[in-house]
């Protein structure tokens, strides 16, 4: 299994919850453009419509509230342990150097 840094799983999980941001405003937007010209069929479609975008909206705010935890349990931890982490990030730099340099 791939791991993936602590970058790419915030650059991603910023990427999603934009394209949540964007489906939720489109969604938004579609509801009130056709809400006057739907039959009986585009009523279901509206609600299910509807539906997914109040999931889409749990989800955005879940995924929120899940990416301030850890950020903040995170800065907790480095406060805690102030100088263990110096010496990591040393360590992970100075061998991130040595890694550049052979190349």
């Amino acid at each position: 299994m791939e791991t993936r840094s602590r970058e790419e799983i915030e650059e991603s999980t910023e990427r999603l919850l934009q394209d949540l941001k964007a489906v939720v405003q489109d969604g938004e937007e579609l509801l009130r453009a056709g809400a006057q010209e739907l039959g009986e069929r585009g009523n279901a479609a509206r609600e299910k419509l509807a539906a997914a975008l109040e999931m889409a909206k749990e989800t955005r705010r879940k995924i929120e509230e899940r990416a301030v935890e850890y950020a903040r349990s995170t800065d907790e931890l480095i406060r805690e342990h102030h100088y263990q982490s110096i010496g990591i990030a040393f360590g992970v730099g100075m061998l991130f150097g040595i890694i550049m340099n052979r190349r």
